[in-house]
């Protein structure tokens, strides 16, 4: 897909491969921690070793921002030609990630050529805004317009998950103890929701996985219906076949989307959420 302006994103989008190659979108990856090996998010660590290391050593990994360094090599080549950039970070109070993205323009002298858009949000809740903004290249708008477009849609994007377990959410001081204990003695399984860039617990729910994960998106069913039809994102970091297919049938069923998308969680959002994690990301309208 030709663009005219360059959209760049961190890893945190979790969009697929080819996604990122239908649109034409490059990737800027996060670290990810485990012990003293530092690795880059999706290219040399999957989620299935961050979870064995996690559960070896009975701790979160450490995620951190890519160096400046990394971001001027990402950015360079598209400059080079001559082209204008829109860079998508991880809500800011979650990672420097935008900040960094911002410094490395600075060094490149191209601020005025590099739109860093604070995406306010986490995994496909940012893909949701990267892949509006990487259509809105291909026809052509500027980097102005196609800036003004995600800001106006950014307050309706819906992003929230529920989770197996409570234990990496505690352990990475996502959320406080006494919730985690409850948690576990209760087999509670929260509703996460991303508000205002941080996450918050909302509704909790009983039972096994399969029914909670049917149930958190049959809540959800009203707002589905007011969705931008475009596109619906089931994203999860490892859920069973038979889960995921719950729930697609489920959205099917509504016959309100054009486009049913299923991502895997990618290493950053699934080490601070852990296996069993299911979402349903859209944009209001």
């Amino acid at each position: 897909m030709a663009q005219t302006v360059k959209i760049i994103s961190d890893s945190t989008c979790d969009l697929s491969k080819d996604l990122l190659e239908k649109y034409d979108i490059s990737i800027l990856p996060l670290h990810i921690l485990l012990g003293e090996t530092e690795y880059r998010d999706g290219v040399d660590i999957t989620p299935e070793e961050i979870f064995r290391w996690s559960d070896e050593n009975k701790t979160t990994p450490k995620t951190s921002a890519p160096s400046m360094t990394e971001a001027m090599e990402v950015m360079k080549p598209f400059l080079d030609e001559g082209r204008e950039i829109i860079c998508f970070s991880i809500s800011d109070s979650m990672s420097t990630s935008g900040n960094v993205m911002r410094l490395a323009a600075e060094e490149l002298e191209a601020s005025d050529k590099v739109t860093v858009i604070n995406s306010a949000n986490l995994s496909t809740g940012i893909g949701l805004q990267v892949i509006q903004a990487a259509l809105l290249s291909a026809e052509g708008k500027t980097r102005a317009q196609i800036t003004a477009a995600i800001e106006e849609i950014r307050p309706r994007v819906r992003a929230s998950f529920t989770v197996d377990t409570l234990t990496y959410l505690y352990r990475g001081g996502r959320c406080n103890a006494v919730a985690a204990l409850a948690g576990t003695m209760l087999k509670l399984h929260p509703r996460i929701v991303v508000e205002d860039g941080a996450m918050n617990a909302s509704k909790k729910y009983r039972g096994k996985l399969s029914s909670v994960i049917l149930s958190y998106t049959k809540d959800m069913e009203d707002d589905l219906k007011n969705a931008v039809p475009d596109r619906v994102f089931i994203t999860h970091s490892g859920c069973d076949r038979e889960i995921v297919e719950s729930v697609r049938s489920y959205l099917e069923s509504l016959g309100i989307f054009n486009e049913i998308l299923e991502t895997r969680a990618g290493g950053v959002i699934s080490s601070h959420c852990g296996p069993g994690t299911l979402g349903v990301l859209f944009i209001e309208k």
